[in-house]
């Protein structure tokens, strides 16, 4: 007899983000396919890493993350996000963006129990929720400017939903979520006793859209709980330092599951992440006017190829679509565009409820160093306006 896998494992696998990343380094390709950010950090964060491991910071930490970092990010949160949490008791360091949401989703879901999502969603979140055993709502994000129908929002809560999970600035469209929309699921979650779980790993890159946080808003303070990190904005995807911030009920909880799972976020790069918090607005500005220039040329590559770019309000991917007939499907024309040209996308059906809506789109990350960038766009022109469909 052969041993027995959980039934929760049964049908996973590798999203295509890291398959086609895993292929694009075979064929030493241009990645636009994982937003692994593979830009230089700040001097500062690697400094003060640094120094933290000569000075032998090399133990456990609390449970919920070095004291410095978490004043550090209190004090971030009252001054960008406009969410006033006390750094004892209602902050907690977890392993990345991706352990605070795992953390959150334990300590707030049952097996069967619902959340909504909206749809194109970042697929990590989805598959997460479904390795525990909850159930995914969706609410669908139309094009090109990705709002939602307030009626299906409306219909989506029930009597047995716990979460809505917002991404905003969102993975994989871009949408950044408006002021009245968020006042609307506020209001919804509310009525119907139901967590806010907002992922705001992007929050520093937004073009023309101010961010805001659905955690400052009085009537959404008690039961919103606000995920970000240090991956995006510092550029150290690899580092795993997340943070997650609310009331300190929920927190307690998220605290005590991280330590089971993780015991702590790796303690030198705690510190390190704590200088970067204490950084000056000049280098947020730049971060941003450097993605907005990098949007442009991605932008405008798509375009005279032939493709449909819907241009993101904020983080640093794009949808774009493509002309029926091109190539058979999303996934067809990822193969193809990797093989002819050696640049690695991921197909847009992998981040939609119903596959077939993003069928003929594909999704591109800019989150790379101009020069590589420049040489993917070369790659991609060489595409040129039209191709044959391929099956």
């Amino acid at each position: 007899m052969k041993p027995v896998f959980a039934d929760r494992v049964q049908n996973i696998k590798q999203s295509d983000i890291r398959r086609f990343s895993a292929i694009c380094a075979a064929v030493n390709g241009v990645n636009l396919s994982q937003g692994v950010c593979d830009q230089p950090a700040p001097d500062e964060v690697k400094a003060a890493a640094k120094l933290a491991i000569d000075d032998d910071h090399a133990i456990y930490t609390n449970l919920r993350g070095i004291i410095e970092l978490r004043r550090a990010i209190a004090d971030k949160m009252r001054r960008y996000n406009k969410i006033e949490c006390d750094p004892e008791t209602e902050v907690a360091v977890n392993v990345g963006s991706a352990g605070s949401f795992a953390c959150a989703a334990l300590s707030t879901l049952n097996p069967g129990d619902e959340c909504i999502v909206f749809s194109p969603f970042y697929s990590y979140h989805v598959n997460l929720l479904q390795l525990i055993g909850a159930k995914c709502r969706y609410v669908d994000l139309q094009p090109p400017n990705w709002s939602y129908d307030a009626s299906q929002l409306k219909a989506a809560f029930n009597d047995r939903t716990r979460m809505i999970l917002i991404n905003t600035p969102g993975n994989p469209s871009g949408k950044v979520f408006l002021e009245e929309e968020l006042k609307e699921i506020a209001k919804l979650a509310n009525e119907h006793n139901v967590w806010i779980v907002t992922d705001e790993i992007y929050e520093y890159i937004t073009y023309d859209l101010p961010h805001i946080s659905i955690g400052s808003f009085p009537e959404a303070q008690e039961r919103t709980l606000t995920v970000t990190g240090a991956s995006k904005t510092f550029a150290v995807t690899g580092w795993r330092v997340g943070y997650c911030v609310g009331p300190s009920t929920l927190i307690d909880r998220i605290a005590v599951v991280n330590d089971l799972f993780y015991i702590c976020a790796p303690a030198p790069l705690q510190h390190g992440i704590t200088a970067g918090l204490n950084l000056p607005d000049a280098y947020y500005e730049k971060m941003c006017n450097d993605y907005r220039a990098k949007r442009g040329l991605l932008v405008d590559t798509l375009l005279d190829i032939g493709f449909s770019p819907y241009v993101p309000e904020g983080s640093y991917y794009l949808l774009a679509g493509f002309e029926k007939g091109r190539w058979s499907d999303a996934t067809a024309a990822t193969e193809a565009i990797l093989q002819d040209v050696g640049v690695a996308t991921v197909p847009g059906s992998a981040f939609y409820r119903n596959p077939d809506d993003g069928k003929h789109q594909l999704r591109f990350c800019y989150a790379k160093q101009m020069k590589d960038l420049e040489d993917a766009c070369s790659r991609l022109r060489k595409l040129g306006v039209r191709q044959a469909a391929k099956t």
